[in-house]
């Protein structure tokens, strides 16, 4: 672990991965998951979940349809499962904890962006609910020339929106495979949720189990400059 390459630095930007970091959406994906599933008379494997975590909804889907032994339902089975995700994020909009306040100090000295696997439409709409949107200059997911995490894509081109070399920016992510996609891209990470023994620990920068801890919560309040005292002062709110 490399903590201090977080601790002792301000970012240029700050990227912030959606699903599990800033809303506590997670969940309704694996109850949309096993939902599905069961819709078709399947119970989902043992270790399936974590398999599954942080994926694109239509690799997932393809995921599940090759779990069962039917890849002529991949199509099927990644409209259905979009389609219950969307009625439980819709219906329980949540932030994770500490989510809102370190979004609006990194505001007040960074621009931020968000890097989704999610559809753009189902991003935006949990930001606004969570009146979050406004901070977010940017809002990044895969579409028919950026591919999706794991691949760097998404992490890259919200770097360049944001006007600044990856190394130079920070990503916050809890995912495996949105932790490989940052760190593919250059950025340095923080890994959010119970730490991992496997790969994704060693390619996490710093590893937090929540974003309501008071270390991360500090450092992003150490960073913010003193009222009108530089540029992070100017943008405050307006984002």
């Amino acid at each position: 672990m490399t903590a201090h390459r977080i601790l002792s630095w301000t970012p240029a930007a700050v990227v912030f991965d959606c699903d599990g970091t800033l809303m506590d959406t997670e969940r309704h994906w694996v109850d949309a998951r096993d939902t599905v599933l069961r819709e078709y008379g399947h119970v989902p494997a043992p270790g399936f979940s974590e398999q599954a975590r942080g994926l694109h909804y239509t690799a997932c889907g393809r995921l599940m349809a090759e779990s069962v032994g039917r890849p002529e339902l991949t199509e099927e089975l990644t409209a259905a499962l979009l389609d219950r995700f969307r009625q439980r994020v819709t219906a329980h909009p949540t932030t994770m904890p500490g989510a809102p306040e370190l979004v609006r100090s990194a505001a007040q000295f960074a621009p931020l962006a968000v890097a989704s696997n999610c559809p753009l439409e189902v991003v935006e709409s949990c930001l606004d609910v969570a009146g979050l949107r406004r901070y977010f200059d940017h809002v990044v997911v895969p579409d028919a020339t950026t591919r999706p995490k794991p691949y760097p894509d998404v992490y890259l081109t919200a770097s360049r929106l944001c006007g600044v070399e990856p190394a130079r920016a920070l990503a916050v992510e809890d995912s495996h495979c949105g932790i490989q996609a940052a760190a593919a891209a250059g950025l340095r990470v923080i890994g959010v949720g119970p730490r991992p023994a496997g790969p994704a620990d060693a390619l996490a920068d710093w590893w937090v189990r929540s974003l309501e801890e008071p270390a991360v919560q500090g450092w992003a309040g150490a960073r913010i400059p003193a009222q009108g005292s530089g540029p992070g002062a100017a943008g405050n709110g307006t984002r």
